[in-house]
């Protein structure tokens, strides 16, 4: 992003003595300059959008383990592998307890200490651990990408609401000196009325910079509340 540097020429043009032309004397004075903002150059890329351009490019392994780390960081996973694993022990110790009273009865195919059982959740670890520490590498780097994504976006902010309160200001002079020279001239009805309708213009454009300001003041509340 770039930003072009302007001189506020408007005052002086109105001050000088081709702007204030004598009684019987032709002359066609400089119109006053723009201002900062009809200078500055918006030429900065689009604000991204990082969750969609990550989701388009996530790979299906990569979709694998997101699924797979949100169904095993879930309370459904955690009580249906708590039943199951209740079950498991209560069935076994069951069928032991019978098997000691009634002779061939159905054995236990786990009897304690649980060796299978054990064995299936050394697997079930072994597997998704990786799977979700995958899934939280990939997050980790969604989460770096959006902060260099908010700071780009604060120094655009940052260098328009510049431009915004320098252009605030040249309107100031602007006006200061409308004023000035609407005192110098002589009350007649027709510069009467026109001075009245320019007060008007001038009360209307001090109710917009007023809520510009409150505006700006919003943003840099917000900007502050989320970098906090």
């Amino acid at each position: 992003m770039r930003r072009v540097d302007c001189e506020i020429l408007a005052p002086k043009a109105l001050s000088s003595p081709a702007a204030n032309p004598r009684k019987g004397e032709n002359v066609n004075p400089r119109p006053p300059a723009l201002g900062p903002a009809a200078a500055y150059a918006h030429d900065h890329p689009p604000v991204r959008d990082i969750n969609r351009d990550l989701q388009q490019k996530m790979s299906p392994g990569q979709r694998l383990a997101d699924r797979v780390a949100s169904v095993v960081g879930s309370w459904p996973f955690i009580i249906i592998q708590s039943t199951i694993l209740a079950a498991w022990i209560a069935v076994n110790v069951y069928l032991v307890v019978m098997e000691q009273l009634h002779p061939g009865y159905l054995r236990a195919w786990d009897p304690y200490p649980f060796i299978l059982l054990n064995l299936m959740l050394s697997f079930q670890a072994a597997y998704t651990g990786p799977v979700v520490m995958m899934s939280q590498n990939r997050q980790s780097e969604k989460d770096r990408m959006m902060a260099q994504s908010d700071y780009e976006v604060n120094q655009k902010a940052e260098e328009e609401i510049e431009v915004v309160m320098k252009h605030l200001v040249h309107q100031d002079r602007l006006i200061l000196d409308a004023i000035a020279r609407l005192e110098a001239l002589q009350a007649t009805p027709p510069v009467e009325a026109a001075a009245v309708r320019i007060e008007e213009i001038l009360r209307r454009i001090e109710v917009s910079d007023r809520r510009v300001v409150e505006a700006l003041e919003r943003r840099r509340g917000g900007a502050d509340r989320a970098g906090a």
